[in-house]
């Protein structure tokens, strides 16, 4: 049975225009902090946002469990295992081609050598530096937050 939804378009002549099914896309990311320090991935050049640094993650697939992906997204990009940890934040983000829902883990390696297999870079950012690296605009509310005083006196 298909869903029927408020569209993103804009209206026209005072009518509501309908679409069907506009599905969410839900995306994971790993909170890797050691030292005062969080794990960093830059997207690569001919990917959607490239050159940006994100936390490291990626898209949930149909029927998949959020921490069960985020373990196989780290293990496909980093080529490391971690334990994934409580969730940090959600982030709700509209887009016209679908909305987006990403959910960040607090997380930590377990087994493995960070090797950037699915990412141009990786680098660790002391947390006072984060806020200089260019970011997706899905990763600002969990940058922000994990930069605030009241978050930084409990990592």
């Amino acid at each position: 049975m298909k869903q029927t939804t408020l569209s993103t378009e804009p209206k026209e002549q005072g009518e509501i225009k309908w679409r069907l099914e506009l599905k969410t896309l839900i995306v994971v990311a790993g909170l890797m902090i050691e030292e005062g320090c969080v794990l960093v991935s830059q997207r690569k050049e001919d990917s959607p946002h490239g050159g940006l640094w994100e936390f490291p993650g990626g898209k949930v697939m149909e029927g998949e469990e959020p921490r069960e992906a985020l373990r196989r997204e780290l293990k496909e990009e980093l080529d490391i295992e971690v334990e994934v940890g409580r969730i940090f934040d959600a982030v709700f983000e509209p887009h016209p081609e679908g909305p987006l829902l990403l959910l960040a883990f607090r997380c930590g390696k377990v087994k493995g050598h960070l090797k950037p297999l699915g990412c141009a870079d990786l680098r660790w950012v002391p947390l006072k530096d984060l806020e200089g690296l260019a970011m997706p605009p899905a990763d600002e509310p969990i940058r922000k937050r994990l930069c605030s005083p009241e978050e930084s006196g409990r990592l």
